[in-house]
């Protein structure tokens, strides 16, 4: 694997981390989601553009940029309002149908033909995030799992999307998606109750600057040298992640099948990686 797609993979490894951290703090915030995930997001465009401002970067207004703006912000809101609505565990689920969604919209839009193995790598990652949360899957409410899945379709088109973005497009869009989450998310605390705490506002914080303000930034820039579907699979550890935290902080140990799932997990993350150590970028990337 070339140096920079082992950069690439470490930078969405990063981003997975941060990401997992996302369910339980939106939990301990009783605010309206689409507060939650407008707040979150301002925070988060507020650590972006310090960024661009610093490397220098100029926002840009394109078409990519643009639709990039859309699947950001549909993204966070579905999943915000998914984690309020059902568990946390099926909301994560439920987003990471997004690699089987890439598959689709890749062949459907763009005449993309994958390989045997790494459609067989999709339904093994899928399987083993289901087994994982195999008991969460049985509680949730339909609204919820309905808006985890859209979430699902929304991630699928933002890492295509990013991903065929130029580079100096690609933090455009991921800063105008910030932008517009937050101008439709901040309006509902007008009309919306909440408890503003020292618990909530820490929260929230680190909601739009650890959990979505930084990785996004490593997002925009693993996506130059790692391809929409690995990215999409290699974030698949974020699922893996998330009881971890659970287990931290409120005791919950996992059962034998997210042990079970977590090793397919990762087994199908590693070949992945080793099969895209194997075959040029451009042999997996939308053309």
């Amino acid at each position: 694997m070339k140096k920079k797609q082992r950069i690439a993979v470490a930078q969405m490894l990063v981003c997975a981390a941060l990401w997992s951290t996302g369910g339980i703090l939106i939990k301990l915030i009783d605010w309206n989601p689409f507060v939650i995930a407008g707040v979150r997001s301002l925070l988060a465009a507020a650590t972006i553009g310090i960024y661009m401002a610093v490397t220098r970067q100029k926002v840009i207004f394109s078409k990519n940029t643009v639709i990039s703006m859309f699947f950001l912000a549909a993204t966070f809101i579905c999943f915000v309002t998914a984690n309020k609505f059902t568990t946390a565990a099926n909301a994560i689920v439920l987003e990471f149908t997004s690699p089987i969604f890439i598959v689709l919209f890749s062949a459907l839009l763009f005449r993309q033909k994958f390989k045997a193995s790494e459609l067989a790598i999709v339904l093994l990652t899928f399987a083993g995030i289901t087994l994982f949360f195999i008991t969460g899957l049985q509680g949730g409410q339909l609204f919820g799992n309905i808006l985890g899945i859209l979430a699902g379709v929304f991630v699928a088109g933002m890492y295509i999307t990013v991903g065929q973005a130029t580079d100096g497009e690609k933090m455009s869009g991921i800063l105008l998606g910030q932008l517009l989450t937050a101008l439709i998310g901040l309006p509902f605390a007008f009309f919306t109750q909440g408890t503003v705490s020292v618990t909530t506002v820490s929260a929230v914080v680190v909601l739009g600057v650890l959990q979505i303000g930084i990785p996004y930034i490593f997002l925009g820039l693993a996506v130059r040298y790692c391809p929409p579907l690995p990215c999409c699979l290699i974030g698949a550890v974020e699922p893996l992640l998330n009881p971890v935290w659970v287990l931290l902080f409120n005791g919950e140990r996992p059962g034998p099948f997210a042990l079970v799932g977590g090793v397919i997990i990762i087994a199908a993350v590693t070949a992945q990686c080793v099969l895209q150590a194997k075959a040029p970028a451009r042999e997996s990337a939308p053309a």
